[in-house]
């Protein structure tokens, strides 16, 4: 069981004594209203076919009852002219507001106090709930025949399927998607042409500088070539700065480069651009407004479908 809260206040050696003078403390200013502009008073107002109750509703004293009324109708809803007002304390009635000429401070009235808002409208719209109840609101709903004229609907879509196959029968959504059940498997990738070849790793060699997509990683070349286990063509595998890669230079039982777990990666040569691609000060934030412009456009690599070895 937790504990008590008496056993936390012994925990912190809190007395009994030093509790009531923080609790004191800390309440000191509930239900005080010294801060109020000279001349403003802070009232609670009740209505009489409300539940709810308005705290705090700032008045001014040189306010008139009439005045009063104006104010009250935009927070309750009733017509200044079926509003009677009772001026409470403490739940206990004082005194009728009924004067609409008199100013608020006539009636001694202090922060604190109560305004109870009776509705004289027999036909008043929070009578019953009106205002409060959401259940009594209407709410909308389309018939069968006016949904029938509309066009582009499921249903529309439905019977175009059924006049074209009267056996045809709405697919079942596949519930388990992203609920932990079976996932379903992408389309696959339709061929884009010939695998690359030495063309495409033409003026790239081991040792040089380069940045790779996605992600605009740095790193420098380990490795140019063929990998077992990937997809046919060449391949640049890159030794990154940052542990931003897969591997550590290995492919299956093979080792193509050397570098740390996590700073390997296999990247297509169309997604590797190489250049003038020093590491990146991680402290300093125009590096990334910086890098777009090293190389110009024709040194960006090209990002597609086939990023590294780990989407393929």
């Amino acid at each position: 069981m937790p504990p008590m809260a008496s056993d936390k206040v012994n925990e912190l050696g809190l007395g009994a004594e030093m509790l009531n003078t923080m609790k004191d403390y800390v309440t000191s200013n509930d239900n005080t209203y010294t801060r109020l502009p000279e001349g403003m008073v802070c009232i609670h107002v009740t209505h009489s076919n409300l539940l709810r109750r308005m705290q705090e509703l700032r008045f001014d004293k040189h306010m008139t009852i009439a005045a009063v009324k104006s104010k009250l109708h935009t927070h309750c809803g009733t017509n200044p002219a079926n509003q009677r007002l009772i001026l409470c304390e403490g739940g206990n009635a004082i005194c009728p507001l009924d004067d609409d000429s008199k100013m608020l401070g006539y009636y001694s009235v202090e922060s604190g106090m109560e305004i109870h808002v009776i509705d004289e409208d027999p036909y008043s719209m929070s009578k019953g709930g009106g205002l409060e109840n959401t259940d009594l609101i209407e709410k909308y709903r389309m018939s069968d025949d006016a949904y029938e004229k509309r066009k582009g609907t499921v249903r529309e879509w439905i019977k175009d399927q059924r006049a074209k196959d009267p056996n045809w029968k709405p697919p079942k959504p596949n519930m388990s998607v992203g609920l932990g059940g079976q996932k379903v498997a992408p389309p696959p990738r339709e061929p884009e042409g010939p695998p690359p070849g030495p063309e495409a790793v033409e003026g790239m060699a081991v040792g040089m500088r380069c940045q790779v997509m996605p992600g605009k990683r740095r790193g420098a070349v380990g490795f140019i070539g063929e990998v077992e286990g990937l997809a046919a063509g060449y391949w640049v595998g890159v030794k990154l700065d940052e542990p931003v890669g897969r591997n550590d230079g290995s492919r299956g039982d093979k080792k193509y480069f050397e570098c740390e777990p996590g700073f390997g990666s296999f990247v297509r040569p169309k997604n590797t651009a190489v250049g003038d691609y020093p590491e990146r000060d991680l402290l300093d934030d125009d590096d990334d407004d910086d890098e777009d412009e090293v190389g110009g456009d024709a040194d960006k690599p090209e990002v597609d479908g086939e990023e590294d070895e780990d989407e393929l």
